[in-house]
């Protein structure tokens, strides 16, 4: 499997990912647990390292998921996990509002890591845009994080 840079960081990722939203949400319902635990460990045994999820999939059981099927290959693999969405205030299930507020960030990476089973998330990004906070602002906190050893990189780098 060829690998790539991710821009300036240390991380080296195979130049094919798997994006694991689909597993467990987006796509119809979520798909066997075993099932996909099994599927992901099937494609770090053919080369794959790069694995991409967030906490708004599911909610949580994304990151549940792949937390649980990486583990026992923490150290070879690479994951990419978003911040910026809260649920919508309408009290519904759907995730439809954004936060991007620096103690937010910083939340959802600390719940993120317990999720996910490690002590750092190697690529923390801002699923979308939050016009009411200041890239800096976004950028900033993510600097802490990275500063703390709970994060890797942001993206874009």
């Amino acid at each position: 499997m060829q690998k790539r840079k991710l821009g300036k960081s240390n991380l080296e990722v195979s130049a094919i990912g798997l994006g694991c939203m689909g597993m467990s949400f987006g796509y119809g319902p979520p798909k066997d647990k075993q099932e996909m635990i099994s599927l992901l460990r099937k494609a770090v045994k053919l080369g794959v390292t790069f694995f991409d999820t967030a906490e708004v999939y599911g909610p949580f059981a994304n990151e549940e998921l792949v937390g649980e099927a990486l583990a026992p290959m923490r150290e070879q693999v690479v994951i990419a996990s978003k911040f910026g969405f809260k649920p919508g205030s309408d009290g519904g299930s759907r995730w439809s509002e954004l936060d991007s507020r620096p103690e937010h960030i910083k939340d959802v990476a600390e719940a993120s890591l317990k999720r996910l089973r490690s002590d750092v998330i190697d690529l923390f990004y801002q699923h979308r845009v939050d016009p009411n906070v200041p890239i800096e602002d976004v950028a900033g906190a993510v600097k802490e994080l990275i500063q703390e050893g709970k994060v890797k990189a942001l993206w874009p780098f």
